[in-house]
């Protein structure tokens, strides 16, 4: 956990807000500081990065659960970043929707 928020202080800033939010739900995960709740404090943590950034949430709906399951296997297991990153990317694109719909743009 140190070393996230060594990282976290010092590096974080140089991601993209969507990146990095990635970036602490994954960091977070392989860490697995806790005996149960460590998926839904992650993604706490990553939707907390989001919203300070301006950006809406993340939700991950039950459709794409197995597609995230997947890009984050990928990332803790041979450091593929890609395809978990794009996933929380279309995710918080999907946020934007209702914005969009009241705006009427």
């Amino acid at each position: 956990m140190a070393q996230l928020v060594d990282w976290y202080n010092s590096e974080a800033h140089k991601l993209h807000p969507i990146e990095r939010a990635a970036k602490v739900h994954a960091d977070f995960v392989g860490i697995h500081p806790f005996i149960d709740g460590n998926g839904r404090t992650s993604r706490l943590l990553m939707n907390l990065e989001l919203l300070k950034a301006g950006y809406p949430p993340c939700v991950i709906t039950v459709e794409n659960r197995l597609a995230y399951y997947e890009a984050l296997d990928q990332w803790m297991a041979y450091g593929k970043t890609e395809a978990f990153i794009q996933l929380v990317s279309d995710a918080v694109m999907e946020g934007f929707k209702p914005y969009k719909v009241v705006l009427g743009i």
